[in-house]
């Protein structure tokens, strides 16, 4: 049985096809990567697969539910959670308040307990950021749990973004471009993180140029090239599927003959690819 099913999912900015007649499943406590040259249309497919986009085509179903069309609320609720490629921390919070967000949509305090700060209200905030610190330490921010977002480091914040989004207690959950920025040990360490989630019961969606880190972590790999499926398969399939490894080398250079990435980062790419 799929956790996830997108069945002929598409996504149009005007004349531009972002997403164009893809379909997938996603089955439950996998690690599951979406990879593809720049502008392959990752990002957009999961802003819909979190409700920040309206699809211009097909369903997305999350279980029984098919939630095409709902709003960004909707799909939290139902279990869905997500990190941002460009960081989304309350700097004016401290670490512990930012996971403690995360736990909204669990809170059943009403106005009046808030207004009167009853009994009941004191013990959910207590819970609330008692397990807000258990996150924090699960994602290895043991050391930050007093530390002012602003005042963490870049590889901290990632951190502090999936501990956020574990706080909402969900199925499913997409990392957009976690690795961004890290250096290997971080890298490594964010590998090891990954692994755990799906111990923890978290089925994973990874969106990651990073093929280290691709490679190592996943189950199953969708490549995607101008909006559409190129390839789908295990790591060890698609690491070897001369489709892929061309739309890397491609992506190289634009049709007017200019550099889009530079050779060498495309090179470096498909020699991963292979390792």
């Amino acid at each position: 049985m799929s956790l996830l099913r997108v069945d002929r999912l598409g996504k149009k900015f005007g004349g531009v096809n972002a997403v164009d007649d893809l379909s997938f499943e996603i089955r439950p406590g996998a690690v599951y990567s979406i990879i593809g040259p720049n502008g392959a249309g990752k990002t957009t497919l999961l802003n819909m697969l979190t409700g920040v986009y309206q699809p211009s085509a097909g369903r997305i179903v999350f279980g029984e539910h098919d939630l095409t069309g709902c709003a960004p609320y909707e799909y939290a609720r139902h279990g869905i959670a997500r990190t941002f490629q460009n960081l989304q921390v309350f700097f004016n919070m401290s670490a512990l308040e930012n996971v403690m967000v995360g736990r909204y949509m669990q809170e059943r305090c009403g106005l009046v307990s808030a207004l009167l700060r009853s009994r009941r209200l004191a013990r959910a905030e207590h819970a609330c950021r008692e397990e807000a610190a258990e996150l924090m330490r699960y994602v290895g921010l043991q050391n930050y749990l007093y530390a002012s977002a602003d005042a963490m480091p870049y590889g901290a914040l990632k951190r502090l973004e999936i501990a956020r989004a574990l706080a909402t207690r969900p199925k499913l959950m997409l990392l957009d471009e976690p690795a961004a920025g890290l250096n290997p040990t971080e890298a490594l360490e964010l590998d090891d993180l990954i692994g755990r989630l799906t111990g923890r019961g978290v089925t994973v969606v990874l969106v990651e140029h990073n093929m280290r880190l691709v490679m190592g972590v996943s189950d199953h790999i969708l490549v995607l090239d101008y909006g559409r499926k190129l390839a789908e398969g295990p790591a060890l399939t698609v690491r070897n599927d001369p489709k892929v490894i061309e739309a890397y080398l491609g992506s190289a250079v634009s049709h007017d003959g200019t550099f889009g990435e530079t050779i060498a980062d495309a090179v470096a790419v498909a020699v991963e690819m292979h390792r």
